[in-house]
């Protein structure tokens, strides 16, 4: 079994737990007692902060974090807890993840369909690609396309059941509202077929040099990047690759 070294696991208990982190949620944490629930946690300006999985463990709560977001999110959650009854630890259990049969005990990843399960009882994951499966379901990461200037509704987090429009309140929930009933979404991630490669974060141009947006990870002759879509709509390139976009 290979212990993955990109996620670490926060314990979140007290009589508040659940009440607490639903006020700052993007996600309905109501959903726990069904299954794994994918969430982010955004600025009061609405932009992305961290992404993670949540799940009910006894009186618990755990959060399934990107490790390099784990010490940034125990701050900001400290902050936000003043006088709640809420305790934050490290959990000390491993997630593993992979594709059908999922073994007894393991959560379905709510992204999307083909993303397989998600485990915390030490059961063994494998070697899937799990960056072509990404690339090719538009499933947007941590620390690359991820970044503290992304708006949920651009990178897909309506699709990816990792927002709830009729849950209350939460930080950044109106600015997350207003995009979703009072504009037309004018640039987002997106999958482009690309002819050569590229470094991760480099601008996209159209044929006449104007920016249309950065390129991500790319998995064979498909890649993630954020376009601005009026821009996409002839040939683009990154640097000596070729790209194109069909919506």
């Amino acid at each position: 079994m290979t212990q993955p070294t990109d996620r670490r696991l926060l314990r979140i208990t007290g009589s508040d737990a659940k009440t607490f982190l639903q006020g700052l949620l993007s996600n309905d944490l109501d959903k726990i007692e069904q299954g794994l629930v994918y969430t982010a946690m955004l600025t009061p300006q609405g932009k992305y902060l961290a992404d993670f999985f949540v799940l009910r463990d006894g009186d618990a709560i755990l959060l399934d974090t990107d490790a390099q977001q784990t010490d940034m999110l125990v701050k900001r959650l400290t902050m936000y807890k003043l006088r709640a009854d809420v305790t934050i630890t490290e959990g000390a259990r491993h997630m593993t993840r992979g594709l059908d049969p999922m073994p007894a005990g393991a959560f379905a990843d709510p992204r999307h369909p083909a993303l397989g399960w998600r485990a915390y009882d030490g059961q063994p994951g494998d070697d899937t690609d799990w960056t072509a499966l990404e690339v090719l379901h538009i499933i947007p990461q941590a620390g690359i396309e991820l970044t503290p200037d992304s708006f949920l509704l651009e990178m897909g987090f309506e699709r990816l059941n990792g927002v709830d429009f009729k849950k209350g309140c939460y930080v950044g929930q109106e600015v997350t509202a207003r995009m979703k009933h009072k504009t037309e979404l004018r640039k987002g991630l997106a999958q482009v077929d690309i002819i050569g490669e590229a470094p991760l974060g480099t601008q996209i141009t159209t044929d006449a040099g104007k920016p249309a947006g950065t390129l991500f990870r790319q998995s064979g002759v498909k890649a993630l990047a954020y376009l601005r879509f009026d821009r996409a709509t002839g040939p683009l390139n990154a640097k000596d690759a070729q790209i194109t976009y069909a919506p």
